[in-house]
């Protein structure tokens, strides 16, 4: 039993790694973007990180969790982004957090995170803040709802989104 969640656990923190590896620069495209400037996406994101959870009482909980992973987008193609997320999730306020998306150029999209009970597989919400190089200026919006694979008893945290869907406005992507 040690020795299978072991290799999970090696497993778990490799994938992210060798998916990164594989990520494209993104490139904005007429179909993607409708008349008016805005662009929307799909995709998935995967990742792993560490959680600290305190008891409220009975029922209830708050966690912190610092997440790494990977995040593909489609557009008209395929965009490979390293994303970040540090979340406060309490069981009856819901989520609040902050993301951090680096593309391989190293530019940057920030957004911030508020929904439902992520523990509860309730829609998460972002909203775009700004970013750096051709992410300069982007605001829009983007939801999906998390789900955890991996929830170990030290903290240990793998999960996914594979219902990410939004829009953005703004930046020099090009």
């Amino acid at each position: 039993m040690g020795r299978t969640l072991a290799v999970v656990s090696v497993i778990a923190a490799l994938v992210p790694v060798l998916l990164g590896a594989c990520s494209r620069t993104p490139q904005a495209t007429q179909s993607a973007s409708s008349g008016d400037g805005w662009i929307s996406f799909h995709g998935n994101w995967i990742a792993t990180g560490k959680r600290t959870s305190i008891d409220l009482g009975p029922g209830r909980n708050a966690s912190i969790a610092n997440f790494e992973g990977t995040l593909y987008l489609t557009a008209s193609q395929l965009v490979g982004f390293r994303a970040n997320a540090i979340v406060l999730n309490d069981t009856s306020s819901g989520a609040l957090g902050r993301a951090v998306w680096t593309d391989d150029r190293g530019d940057q999209i920030f957004s911030e995170l508020h929904g439902g009970d992520t523990a509860a597989g309730k829609k998460v919400e972002g909203t775009f803040i700004g970013g750096t190089g051709r992410y300069a200026g982007a605001t829009g919006s983007y939801g999906f709802t998390w789900k955890f694979v991996i929830d170990s008893e030290d903290g240990h945290v793998q999960g996914e989104a594979d219902d990410v869907t939004g829009r953005m406005r703004g930046g020099n992507q090009s």
